[in-house]
């Protein structure tokens, strides 16, 4: 059953509702005295936003955090106060359970913060989690993404880059895991190329370092100087500098 197809199209992704003045009220004497925020914090406004969309809502149902139940079709809530590897599997198991799975964390605060909720929220949507924001101040309940099959696009582009620096590559050059010194790319073999044969030549046209080096570019790569490597002498004759 989907989201998409049924009655409830349109209300679960709503930006977000208020928590009644009575609920607010009361959120408001427990975070007071609370700090830092805890779980069951989250529960009145996830409980309050469901409830404004015709859901009936109960916590601690089985396994689950909080269960709302609509028509027959249960909607589950893991509620948690920051994402964790914990909370993604406590998810993916609950889908099990029901197809309509959302994580709800508070409300993130700052930049770095919401880069890294932004990172996680991908990854939701990747293994077909909703994902709920609280703002536990104001009783405010955001939906970010409702649960859904997800299915990858890939980027085209991107793997033929990928292919293509792989077969480009000479040899095995690197340590997997380690960038310490830089990666070793097939474009700074290439340079290294140029390099070696004017060191052993001295200055030559770019159209010679080209064909005796089999670098198809090295006139552009020369002219770059990426690495500062090389030294433009006159039009098209380029000469490898010294070592620093």
């Amino acid at each position: 059953m989907s989201f998409e197809n049924d009655r409830f199209a349109g209300l679960i992704g709503s930006a977000a509702w208020l928590v009644t003045p009575c609920e607010r009220s009361r959120l408001a004497c427990i975070t007071g005295v609370m700090k830092p925020i805890r779980e069951t914090d989250l529960y009145l406004p996830v409980k309050a936003h469901f409830e404004a969309l015709g859901f009936d809502v109960k916590a601690e149902v089985r396994d689950a955090d909080v269960v709302a139940v609509k028509d027959g079709v249960p909607v589950i809530v893991e509620l948690k106060t920051g994402f964790t590897l914990q909370l993604l599997q406590q998810g993916v198991t609950r889908q099990a359970m029901s197809d309509h799975v959302y994580l709800a964390v508070p409300r993130w605060k700052g930049r770095a913060a919401w880069r890294m909720f932004k990172g996680n929220l991908g990854l939701c949507k990747r293994l077909g989690l909703g994902v709920l924001s609280v703002n536990v101040a104001e009783g405010t309940v955001q939906v970010h993404h409702d649960p859904r099959p997800f299915t990858p696009r890939k980027n085209k582009a991107k793997t033929e880059k990928l292919l293509a620096e792989f077969h480009r590559r000479e040899g095995d050059p690197n340590l997997g895991g380690s960038r310490a010194g830089g990666r070793v790319t097939a474009y700074r073999q290439d340079a290294e190329k140029c390099r070696a044969y004017l060191r052993a030549h001295g200055p030559s046209k770019g159209a010679v370092v080209a064909q005796e080096t089999g670098v198809a570019n090295a006139t552009r790569l020369m002219r770059d100087n990426h690495y500062g490597w090389f030294e433009k002498v006159e039009i098209g004759i380029y000469a490898a500098l010294p070592e620093s």
